[in-house]
């Protein structure tokens, strides 16, 4: 497989890192050159200094033999361009696109059925905004997300040791919990990622991430200690597309809300957009500003700014304060083995988003969905069944799945499954799967081979 990448900033340089490693071949294309040149040291791929939104340049490039073009700019128009550009000389490649202007939102249709013809639209603040508010409910959780249009959860939580499941063994979770059990997707501890089986047990202070139906979440919950508590008070540090976006949603669910934004101008304009929520101007790590405004009484704070040593700080001053419940907006990876280490777990990312939204489309097989994890220590993976596919029609323990990958659920006909050795994966089933980094290639391989004749 091919991918053309337009832009070589934080999205693209970790896309690009990602495909590299799973042995696809990769060209970046990029104006600056400082981007570039980073690129060509750290990463085995293949490097072109020059605008992605020029014809010449893509056609050189090789646009004609490219499966995907990928432009991840920071420009929305120069994304546009660049896959308008791609449509007009290659209209067989895949085009998916990262716009954020929410301008262009009432075009986003227009876009996918007319020229430029982009497949897929990446909105990464969009899904970080809807992230962080169904995080705020659970304030247990550590990451949240949705399969099976809602119908499945995958939630990651630290399991403390007054849950009636520390120390116990996954084997003996269905005498003890019953319909309830929840099945357990992957345990971190000590930084290292383990796909568990059977005979493995869960200790206090894991990082547990498993998988459960909706309907069943909040007794699930029970079982970790946990549950939902629907807030009522919201201080969101950073007034930028994500914070506006959260308070609007938040003005609608009747949450008292205000945002501390250090830029006079963006507050006088956020002031102007909202109805309800209040409006600061002022340092969002300022103690001082923090105990005026009671940030302690918060039931949940939120710090989305660009800066993400600001976030930390904003965080660990709330915790100080007693706020149980922060969110932290975190841009650069190499933070995220450092975070739960300093009590920062609810962490929240726009490149991790849009890395997610990039590999649904670039996985091989009918995907359906397709969610980093963990600062991308591992996948969960929503694919079809098909009738050409080795992995129906005969019980999952004689199928070879690869080491640190695990088949969570099956859900058929709108019944969701928990897996067992003698379970059968019939055609038409979705399989929702999880797998660590090093696995993901073997499994991709997998899906690709037996899952890819449709």
């Amino acid at each position: 497989m091919k991918i053309i990448i337009v832009g070589a900033g934080e999205v693209g340089y970790n896309i690009a890192n990602r495909l590299a490693s799973e042995n696809k071949r990769v060209v970046v294309i990029d104006r600056d050159q400082d981007a570039a040149r980073r690129l060509s040291e750290d990463l085995d791929v293949q490097v072109i200094t020059a605008s992605g939104s020029n014809p010449e340049v893509l056609i050189n490039a090789g646009i004609k033999e490219t499966d995907i073009l990928l432009a991840v700019t920071d420009s929305d128009e120069t994304n546009l361009v660049a896959c308008l550009m791609a449509n007009l000389i290659s209209p067989t490649t895949k085009k998916l696109a990262r716009l954020r202007n929410h301008d262009f939102y009432p075009y986003h249709e227009r876009f996918k059925n007319e020229n430029p013809h982009i497949d897929t639209i990446i909105n990464p603040e969009t899904e970080v905004v809807n992230t962080i508010r169904k995080l705020m409910d659970v304030p247990g959780a550590v990451d949240l997300g949705d399969f099976a249009d809602g119908q499945v959860k995958y939630i990651g939580i630290r399991l403390d040791k007054n849950s009636p499941m520390a120390g116990m063994k996954l084997i003996d979770f269905s005498s003890r919990f019953g319909e309830n059990r929840p099945l357990i997707a992957a345990i971190v501890r000590n930084n290292e990622v383990i796909v568990p089986r059977g005979r493995n047990k869960v200790l206090s202070g894991d990082l547990i991430y498993f998988v459960s139906e909706a309907a069943k979440l909040e007794k699930t919950l029970m079982i970790f200690g946990k549950k939902i508590q629907p807030i009522q008070r919201a201080l969101i540090v950073g007034g930028g597309r994500i914070g506006e976006q959260l308070a609007k949603i938040l003005e609608k669910d009747l949450v008292k809300t205000k945002i501390i934004e250090s830029d006079i101008d963006r507050c006088h304009y956020l002031s102007e957009q909202m109805d309800k929520t209040v409006v600061l101007h002022g340092d969002g790590s300022d103690q001082k500003l923090f105990l005026e405004e009671n940030a302690g009484l918060s039931d949940v704070v939120v710090s989305v700014t660009d800066d993400d040593e600001t976030n930390i700080l904003v965080s660990l001053l709330a915790k100080n304060l007693g706020v149980q419940n922060t969110i932290t907006r975190i841009g650069k990876s190499s933070y995220f083995p450092l975070l739960a280490t300093i009590g920062i777990e609810k962490v929240v990312s726009p490149r991790l988003s849009a890395v997610s939204s990039i590999l649904q489309d670039v996985r091989k097989g009918k995907v359906l969905s397709d969610i980093s994890i963990l600062g991308e220590w591992g996948e969960f993976i929503e694919a079809i069944a098909l009738e050409t596919s080795d992995i129906t029609n005969k019980p999952l323990r004689k199928i070879a799945f690869p080491k640190g990958a695990i088949l969570v659920c099956i859900i058929r006909d709108g019944h969701i499954m928990i897996p067992a050795g003698d379970s059968v994966v019939t055609p038409g089933d979705r399989i929702i799967l999880f797998a660590i980094k090093q696995a993901v290639k073997k499994l991709e391989k997998l899906l690709t081979v037996k899952l890819d004749f449709f």
